[in-house]
């Protein structure tokens, strides 16, 4: 399917819910509306939870990465370079 049906399909939707719009009554008009408003809400909501859940994946992939990077592994026990002692000063 090309483009242009798409957008030529989505027009015809829009178009004839805006005609069956005109051509009910107040109440059920008003009804129509908010039940356009719920599934838009709700699509809207189900869009940006994907957005969060795959950019909060993307984070959590770095945070691993930058820790596997950092430290040592002793069986399942996980030893971070930062944790080291600087060496003793023979000096004193």
């Amino acid at each position: 399917m090309s483009a242009e049906r798409v957008l030529a399909a989505l027009a015809l939707a829009a178009c004839v819910v805006l005609l069956a719009r005109l051509m009910i009554g107040a109440g059920r008009r008003h009804r129509l509306d908010a039940a356009l408003r719920r599934t838009w809400t709700a699509l809207r909501g189900l869009a940006l939870s994907l957005r969060h859940r795959r950019e909060a994946a993307r984070v959590a992939d770095e945070a691993i990465k930058r820790a596997r990077d950092r430290g040592e592994w002793d069986g399942n026990v996980y030893t971070p370079k930062e944790f080291r002692k600087p060496p003793r000063d023979k000096m004193h």
